[in-house]
């Protein structure tokens, strides 16, 4: 097995050793060194050469988001960072996805010690995929050149039938921010599953709302799905679209988790293959696992028209790929034309 070797960057000491006793007794990962603040880590990257940086977003002398800035266009590295659960500590992840970082993992709220030695699964298996991603199109650069144009659609012809849903994981944010900002406000409506904890996902609709055409909100239970609106699933709920009458409305819904994961696509998926059958369009994007494959081949044998994003534009290829293989999505697209190709079938469905 490859052994990946991580520096841990933490101001607090006590996280530190943690993480660092904790990934070291898990299989193929090695700490090489801890830094307790991003100076320190500058020369410990030169020294050591790690393959993955863990980074802490809020610290004293330079926060994390600031860090990774000057980090990826001069040393290009896998980052996954680690981040409070507060408003200021959401508001620089999402910068941070913004600006390189792969993925993160939330540090507990409360009894720290036992709560963070639960967080070291997630921490390995993020790291594992972290070490996988070719970040070396932030060097001299602040954007992956991959993917990174997406040109706006112009505007379609309205709709009061048809709907568009999207899963996303490992990178989608990013993804799915080139995506919605594509997309005109004559566009059908959009509901949306990005694996994320609760704060983050209201806070990433604000941020998508004051950036796209279109109006974006975190779901609530009786929303009614309707032109130029996108509904992001809140974290720590399950999505699900239902038919009433002549109009779609989303339930909100606790529950166990499915494929790993609350909000699943899984959920949302197999809610719009059985509510809203031929009018729906189907798009997976970047992110590990296989959450949402075997349910979008359920929304392709109700007659919904399906997608998923190509290798070479995830960060990711993941979910895309078992959708693909699995038979749920028709066809593998590149996400700079992604808004077209959901342009093109919205045509070919009216």
């Amino acid at each position: 097995m490859n052994t990946t070797r991580v520096l841990v960057v933490d101001d607090s000491a006590l996280v530190r050793d943690i993480l660092s006793r904790g990934l070291n007794m898990t299989n193929g990962i090695e700490v090489v060194g801890a830094a307790s603040d991003p100076y320190k880590a500058r020369d410990m990257i030169v020294k050591l050469r790690p393959d993955v940086l863990t980074l802490d977003v809020e610290m004293p002398r330079m926060d994390g988001l600031e860090f990774l800035k000057k980090l990826m266009p001069q040393y290009p590295l896998p980052v996954v960072m680690v981040s409070s659960l507060t408003e200021s500590g959401s508001r620089i992840t999402l910068d941070a996805l913004a600006s390189g970082a792969v993925d993160f993992v939330c540090k507990p709220s409360s009894d720290i010690k036992s709560g963070l030695m639960g967080m070291i699964n997630e921490l390995h298996d993020k790291i594992k995929i972290a070490s996988k991603v070719d970040v070396t199109g932030y060097k001299n650069r602040g954007f992956k050149t991959s993917g990174s144009h997406v040109e706006k659609i112009s505007a379609l012809s309205r709709t009061t039938d048809k709907l568009i849903a999207i899963g996303a994981s490992t990178g989608g944010t990013e993804a799915l921010r080139k995506i919605i900002t594509a997309m005109p406000i004559t566009a059908p409506g959009i509901v949306v599953v990005q694996h994320m904890p609760e704060r983050f996902t209201k806070m990433f609709a604000d941020r998508l709302n004051e950036l796209a055409a279109v109006r974006v909100s975190e779901a609530v239970s009786g929303d009614r799905i309707k032109n130029g609106h996108v509904l992001i699933a809140r974290g720590g709920q399950h999505l699900q679209v239902l038919r009433s009458g002549g109009e779609y409305k989303v339930v909100c819904r606790d529950g166990a988790k499915v494929c790993g994961h609350r909000p699943s696509v899984d959920v949302l998926f197999r809610s719009v293959a059985r509510s809203a059958g031929s009018n729906a369009i189907g798009v997976m994007l970047t992110g590990m696992g296989n959450d949402g494959a075997d349910a979008m081949v359920k929304m392709r044998e109700a007659g919904a028209r399906t997608m998923a994003q190509d290798k070479n534009t995830s960060v990711v290829f993941g979910m895309p790929k078992e959708a693909y293989e699995r038979g749920g999505a028709e066809k593998l697209v590149p996400l700079e034309m992604i808004p077209h190709q959901i342009k093109n079938l919205l045509e070919e469905m009216n």
